[in-house]
């Protein structure tokens, strides 16, 4: 389908309206175009432009339109083999019934009519292309086919009445379902091998092998894309997963070491402070030791000066017991009013002294 300027603006070959198979070049619309078998006009877009862009576009990237065309030309091709097994058996219905002994021998007749077909059509178009000595040698070569086909022809004619050999024999093309016959001269025979239908059905054919095995190493090599990026994301995720069980163990590790910083400091801290509290208690008791000591030699003092005292004054009184006894009683008194003055004299200064 050809479309206008304004369609053409607003079209682009990744619209669905693009034929897929027009943009590589091997859509039957066009190859089979002013044969016997044109198919008319494509239902979908047909552009020249539009394929220009697909070539410049396909070299940057895969866009993967074999796969459209290939499912294009496998419909197509499908519904040709189906007409050919059509014609096949309606041949076998209205053709006269032979053996298979003549059937092969037939067979072999019609075989080497194609072999020289195709010859002569190959010849033809190497003559065509200035080629003229490799168009001589395939003429060669037709020559020796004919003389194979002679022969056959010859066994052919012997193994069948001569009211049935002069009919004609049909036989379908298994490339383009066109019918060929027994008889067919060297002419009809290049004439249907080298024409547009034929060799336009040997076209889409191989292009439609070519685009299978491109197909085919595309998807395996998507697949290998494919499965190498999940190795990847898998081994990544693996990376993570140990790189995120490194992270936790080194900050269980720190965490670690900093429980035991602070637990050693603490040990240190309660040390220092039980070093600092025995210290404490060592002072108080040593303080309580001295002012124990102290007092002690203070009550130590005074009991030993009351001793003393208690030892002079017992002596004192001794002295003036016996001084009493060596004066009298008159001297009693006096010396009793004097041993009484000195006596409170004598307290008087120790109780200064004290």
């Amino acid at each position: 389908m050809q479309m206008g300027d304004e369609t053409r603006q607003r079209v682009k070959f990744t619209d669905d309206r693009v034929c897929k198979s027009h943009l590589l070049d091997c859509c039957p619309h066009d190859i089979l175009a002013g044969t016997r078998m044109d198919l008319g006009e494509c239902t979908k877009i047909h552009d020249l432009a539009l394929r220009a862009d697909y070539e410049i576009a396909s070299k940057e990237r895969d866009l993967f339109f074999e796969l459209d065309a290939m499912d294009h030309l496998e419909s197509f091709i499908a519904e040709c083999d189906r007409r050919t097994e059509l014609a096949k058996k309606r041949l076998a219905e209205t053709q006269e019934e032979i053996s298979a002994e003549v059937s092969a021998k037939a067979e072999k007749v019609h075989e080497l009519n194609e072999e020289i077909g195709k010859l002569l059509a190959k010849a033809e178009q190497l003559g065509a292309e200035g080629n003229v000595d490799e168009s001589q040698k395939i003429l060669m070569e037709v020559e020796k086919v004919r003389a194979k086909k002679k022969e056959a022809e010859e066994e052919y004619r012997n193994s069948m009445p001569a009211s049935s050999f002069q009919q004609q024999k049909l036989r379908v093309c298994e490339v383009c379902s066109a019918y060929l016959g027994l008889h067919d001269n060297d002419r009809r025979l290049a004439d249907h091998f080298g024409g547009k239908l034929h060799l336009g059905f040997i076209q889409i054919r191989e292009k439609l092998d070519q685009l299978r095995k491109t197909v085919a190493e595309k998807q395996e090599k998507r697949n290998q894309d494919r499965l190498r990026r999940r190795e990847e994301r898998e081994r990544e995720e693996r990376l993570s997963r140990r790189s995120g069980s490194r992270t936790r163990d080194r900050r269980r590790s720190r965490s670690r070491d900093r429980r035991r910083r602070r637990s050693r400091s603490t040990s240190r801290e309660r040390r220092k402070s039980s070093r600092s509290r025995s210290r404490d208690r060592h002072r108080r008791h040593r303080s309580r030791s001295r002012s124990h000591s102290r007092g002690h030699r203070r009550a130590s003092r005074d009991r030993s000066a009351k001793y003393k005292f208690s030892r002079e004054r017992a002596s004192r009184e001794e002295s003036w017991e016996h001084g009493r006894s060596e004066r009298g009683a008159p001297d009693w008194k006096l010396e009793s009013s004097n041993g009484k003055t000195a006596s409170r004299r004598s307290e008087e200064k120790e109780a200064g002294e004290i």
